[in-house]
C-alpha cells in the first residue's frame, strides 16, 4: 500500500467517523418541538386561595376577571368579557377593550356558562355575586383575591403575573410606574409647587369630594406629593360607602385649584354655577377650576387609570 493510499484512505476514515459522532449527537438531542419538558413551555400551577387551593391552567385563553380587566390589560391579555352594570362600562378602556361582550357585575350563571371561560378570577366579597364559589368553579377553575389583592393594585398585578406565568411583565409594568410618577413628580414641582388640588366627581347632582385615600387621588396626594387642602384633610379616611358633601360645607373649600368631574350638565353642576356662595370661593375667583367629563380612570385603581391619570393631571397644570 503506498504513501498517496494511506493518506487517502486515513482521511476517509476519519471523515466517516466525524460524521458517525455527528449522528449520535444529534440523535441524542431532545427535539424542542416534541419535548414535555422545555424551559419555554408553560404548565399548570396550583396556588392557595381564599377558598383553598385551586390549580391554574397554563395559558389560559379566555380570562373572566370583572372589574379587574385594567390588571390583564397591564400584562397583555384580552378578557374573555368585560364587566358592566347595565349600560355603564369603564370606559377608560374602551381603547382596547370596545370589541369585547359585557358581563353584568353580578357574574350571572347563564351569561359565564355561555361565554366558556377557562379561568375565572372573582372579588373577595363573593356575595356580589350571582352564584356561589362552588357554582363557578364548576365551570372553571377559579381564584379569589384575597382583600389586600383587590384593594392594592400593585399587589393584585403582581398575583395576576404569578397566576398567568407572567411575573417579568409585571415587574416591568411597576418598575416603568415607578419612572412616570417620578418624571411627574419633577414636572409637577415645577408647575405647582406647594399649591393644593381638590378633586370632585359630580354625578345625580351631588358631590363626592375625593379623600385623600379615594381612587387615584391616593396616587396623587400620596406618591405625587401633591398638597391636600385642609377641607380634604378634614374628611379623614373614605369609608367604603362614598358619602356626598353638602353644598354649603364645600363652599367652604380652600384649594388652590379644583378638579371637577362629570357631565357640564348635571345638576349638580348647575347648582354651583348658580351659587353666589360658591362663586365667591378662592378656587372660583382665580378661575382655577378644570371640568373634566369623564372620570372613569379617576374613579378607578389599576396600572392603566393610574398612568392615565397621571399624564391628564400634568397636563391641566402644564
Amino acid at each position: 500500500m503506498n504513501k498517496l493510499f494511506q493518506k487517502k484512505y486515513l482521511l476517509m476514515l476519519l471523515l466517516t467517523t466525524l460524521l458517525l459522532l455527528a449522528s449520535c449527537s444529534n440523535n441524542n438531542e431532545t427535539d424542542p418541538s416534541t419535548s414535555n419538558d422545555t424551559n419555554d413551555e408553560a404548565s399548570d400551577i396550583t396556588v392557595d386561595s381564599g377558598m383553598g387551593e385551586v390549580t391554574i391552567p397554563a395559558n389560559p385563553e379566555k380570562i373572566l376577571a370583572p372589574y379587574n380587566e385594567d390588571t390583564l390589560l397591564a400584562l397583555g391579555e384580552k378578557p374573555v368579557a368585560k364587566w358592566a352594570i347595565g349600560d355603564s362600562i369603564q370606559d377608560y378602556l374602551e381603547e382596547d377593550l370596545a370589541d369585547v361582550e359585557t358581563i353584568e357585575w353580578t357574574l350571572p350563571l347563564e351569561q359565564v356558562l355561555n361565554i366558556e371561560p377557562d379561568l375565572i378570577i372573582l372579588d373577595h366579597v363573593l356575595d356580589n355575586y350571582e352564584g356561589s364559589y362552588e357554582d363557578y368553579a364548576a365551570i372553571a377553575p377559579t381564584y379569589v383575591l384575597s382583600e389586600e389583592e383587590a384593594n392594592d393594585w400593585k399587589v393584585r398585578l403582581q398575583k395576576f403575573g404569578e397566576l398567568l406565568g407572567k411575573q417579568e411583565e409585571a415587574e416591568k409594568a411597576l418598575a416603568d410606574y415607578d419612572k412616570k410618577v417620578a418624571q411627574a413628580k419633577e414636572e409637577l414641582d415645577a408647575s405647582l409647587g406647594d399649591e393644593t388640588v381638590a378633586m370632585m366627581w359630580v354625578v345625580g347632582g351631588k358631590y363626592f369630594l375625593f379623600e385623600e385615600n379615594r381612587h387615584t387621588a391616593d396616587m396623587i396626594y400620596n406618591e405625587l406629593d401633591v398638597e391636600v387642602p385642609e377641607l380634604v384633610k378634614g374628611l379623614g379616611e373614605g369609608e367604603a360607602a362614598w358619602n356626598p358633601i353638602s353644598l354649603e360645607k364645600l363652599s367652604e373649600i380652600d384649594a388652590d385649584h379644583l378638579i371637577i368631574l362629570g357631565d357640564e350638565d348635571d345638576e349638580g353642576i348647575e347648582a354651583l354655577k348658580n351659587s353666589s356662595v360658591w362663586n365667591n370661593t378662592k378656587v372660583v375667583q382665580n378661575d382655577q377650576v378644570y371640568y373634566l367629563e369623564d372620570e372613569s380612570n379617576w374613579t378607578n385603581s389599576g396600572l392603566v387609570a393610574s398612568e392615565q391619570t397621571i399624564d391628564m393631571f400634568v397636563d391641566l397644570f402644564k
